[in-house]
């Protein structure tokens, strides 16, 4: 009998992470959750249930934590099949006005880029063990920036990494996909102004990663780019 599949997801205690976790469970994954809030973790696991999934504490601007993160993967399961780099925030630092906090800015940048690009470096060569999927969370304005802050530019970064693995991937049978969501319900907007427009669940951005990674291995969804009915850009 062939083991059930493997899917790691940072990001994972909240959020698109967390919903991306439960409907990966319920098709039968085991699922990997990682993120710097254990607490939060934890209970996610449990609800899961211990033979569903493992959690591991991880920030992903630490290159140790997220050797650790695939180590500890490895251990318990042997494999990764997918990956979901979901991990990343906003401080909503503006480029002209308002508090210098450039130390916010650093550590976006280093969460969302950096992080995303680690995730990629570690995971790639385990992935195309199993012929797998790498999944990556960009946004709608790394699509069409709409907003005035850096937040845009690393999600724009964040959709090049997307292209650039894909070309780098070429014959080895990984697919890649880009999620790009539009407002969503989730806790990334505690630290800036939600928008007056209409919200996804973080659970419909889960079923797009679903629905990439149920394909058949032929099939490479490359790109979803999701809004809210009736989101203006």
């Amino acid at each position: 009998m062939q083991s059930r599949k493997v899917l790691l997801i940072t990001g994972a205690s909240t959020g698109i992470g967390e919903a991306a976790a439960r409907q990966a469970v319920a098709s039968g994954y085991r699922v990997v959750l990682a993120a710097r809030s254990t607490e939060k973790l934890e209970a996610l696991r449990e609800e899961l249930g211990e033979n569903n999934a493992i959690a591991v504490t991880c920030d992903v601007s630490d290159w140790k934590a997220q050797q650790n993160m695939l180590n500890t993967t490895l251990e318990r399961y042997g494999q990764i099949d997918a990956v979901f780099a979901n991990a990343g925030f906003s401080k909503g630092s503006p480029f002209y006005g308002g508090e210098n906090k450039f130390e916010e800015w650093k550590e976006m940048v280093l969460t969302n880029v950096f992080g995303a690009a680690v995730t990629a470096r570690l995971c790639l060569p385990e992935l195309v063990k199993t012929k797998g999927h790498f999944l990556i969370t960009g946004s709608v304005v790394g699509h069409i920036t709409s907003i005035r802050n850096l937040y845009a530019a690393t999600k724009w970064a964040v959709s090049a990494i997307a292209q650039a693995v894909r070309n780098e991937m070429v014959g080895t049978g990984i697919r890649v996909t880009l999620l790009e969501p539009g407002v969503v319900d989730t806790p990334f907007w505690e630290a800036i102004p939600k928008p007056g427009t209409p919200e996804l669940e973080p659970e419909d951005i889960a079923r797009a990663m679903m629905y990439a990674i149920s394909q058949p291995p032929h099939v490479d969804v490359n790109q979803v780019l999701i809004r809210p009915t009736g989101q203006p850009h």
